[in-house]
């Protein structure tokens, strides 16, 4: 799920040797990072049913060993249509796994060891796509842009055989697939992600854009009328009913908006103001992107003694008073001593967001909805992240911002103000969300019935069921 998570941005920093070595133009340039992004969100949804009906470790194995031939082509690539093309390829491999790693995870462990599990899951999520850049950069100065891909494949060698042994090959409701549901998912997240991406080169009035997200949205609404009918539908519109499902999907699309389209112009800001490297500004911003490894994985232990409400709001606010922190001390002569403060408060936010969120998704859902909730998050948070680093881009070019150091703090600025914004907004969202003072016991796993909640206030005393 790292490698998955880590292949999101860690071609960023390869983007110029890529246009010497490939002879790449700038909209390839794009595709490379694109072509996996709009793979991987238009099919996370199917691999997420196509896992309930098949076996979650099944599906799970399948998007790995997918994941590992793109790799394995792309470092073989010698030009840009043939990395394009393994790259989306990655991605639909990378669809397979993200959202059933939180449910074969979620399934797998005991429920009074669950919050901690999946805190470290959530550190490690986020750890990858936070990292992607300091790795991408590091493989490059030390080696060639090829081993970015290279590096998968041990990984492969390793987890398939492990997930072979250690894994159980859970099964969701045993229905037949929504083939409609699928391709309506597909091509609305396909068209709406896509017209986000290119919406600041062509002009968000243009008409390919606006054909785009016109069809999107109508794709969108006929997928949830269908989802309505669907007597096995893809998504569950049942889910939206849970309160701590959809305030926690709203949450989510606003964390992945602020947190990675403010780091997007941070890192720039890094090497077109202070003149760091790639590598260097991605070290440099090692304080933000590494403390959710560390803070994920305790938030997941007291989530269920504090709750995770209390945790997911604190997070934002902390995330949100970094973003406005920055902002106002951001200039052409800002040391980067005083930026590391503000740098590790958005880093313990996202930690303390990462794993409780995961949780309260789960937390009163039944075992067998967990991997299609899960998928419904995964591609909420994916179009998130698309449309923050899009729409903080437009905020930076319409503030005729560019990338030279006296032309780029004063457009930065307001699109970081954005960010904060939308996480203080997150914030005000969360609050919400159901206590979750308690972990969720799973139900019988051929019930569709929410999952009882057992009461963690003493971990000696016998679990007590309880409502929330």
């Amino acid at each position: 799920m790292f490698m998955a998570t880590l292949d999101n941005l860690v071609m960023t920093n390869a983007l110029p040797v890529l246009h010497s070595e490939l002879g790449a133009s700038v909209e390839e340039l794009q595709w490379f990072v694109n072509a996996y992004t709009l793979a991987f969100a238009s099919t996370i949804l199917v691999a997420s049913a196509l896992g309930d009906r098949f076996g979650r470790r099944t599906v799970f194995l399948i998007g790995i060993a997918l994941f590992s031939v793109g790799s394995v082509a792309a470092a073989l690539s010698s030009d840009p249509t043939q990395l394009i093309t393994a790259r989306a390829i990655q991605g639909f491999g990378g669809a397979g796994v993200l959202p059933l790693s939180l449910a074969l995870l979620a399934g797998g462990v005991a429920p009074e060891r669950r919050p901690l599990a999946i805190g470290i899951w959530g550190g490690v999520s986020g750890l990858g796509v936070a990292v992607g850049p300091l790795v991408g950069g590091a493989v490059i100065e030390g080696w060639n842009w090829q081993g970015i891909f290279w590096l998968n494949i041990p990984v492969a060698i390793i987890a398939i055989p492990l997930a072979l042994f250690a894994l159980n090959n859970d099964f969701g409701a045993k229905a037949r697939i929504d083939l409609i549901g699928a391709v309506l998912a597909a091509g609305s997240v396909l068209a709406l992600v896509h017209a986000i991406v290119r919406g600041n080169d062509d002009g968000w009035t243009s008409l390919g854009v606006v054909v785009e997200l016109i069809a999107g949205a109508a794709l969108l609404a006929a997928f949830l009328l269908w989802q309505r009918r669907s007597a096995a539908p893809i998504m569950p519109l049942r889910l939206f009913s849970d309160r701590s499902f959809s305030a926690t999907n709203v949450v989510g699309f606003a964390f992945s908006f602020g947190t990675f389209g403010a780091v997007f112009i941070l890192i720039q800001y890094m090497q077109v103001v202070q003149g760091s490297s790639p590598l260097e500004a991605a070290v440099q911003t090692t304080p933000w992107t590494l403390a959710p490894m560390f803070v994920a994985p305790l938030a997941g232990i007291f989530a269920p003694r504090v709750g995770t409400r209390i945790l997911m709001v604190a997070g934002l606010v902390l995330q949100g008073a970094a973003l406005l922190w920055i902002a106002l001390i951001m200039s052409e002569t800002t040391a980067y001593a005083s930026l590391v403060v503000p740098f590790i408060m958005a880093g313990v936010g996202m930690g303390l967001v990462f794993a409780p969120s995961a949780t309260a998704l789960l937390a009163t859902l039944g075992v067998v909805d967990h991997a299609k909730a899960s998928g419904v998050n995964s591609t909420v948070r994916e179009i998130g992240i698309a449309l923050g680093t899009a729409v903080m881009t437009a905020v930076f070019v319409s503030a005729g911002g560019e990338l030279r150091p006296d032309m780029y703090v004063d457009a930065a600025r307001p699109a970081v103000l954005v960010g904060a914004a939308v996480l203080f907004a997150a914030s005000i969202v969360g609050l919400s969300l159901p206590a979750g003072r308690s972990t969720t016991t799973p139900p019988d796993a051929d019930a569709g019935e929410p999952a009882l909640l057992a009461s963690t206030t003493s971990p000696d005393a016998p679990a007590a069921l309880a409502s929330t």
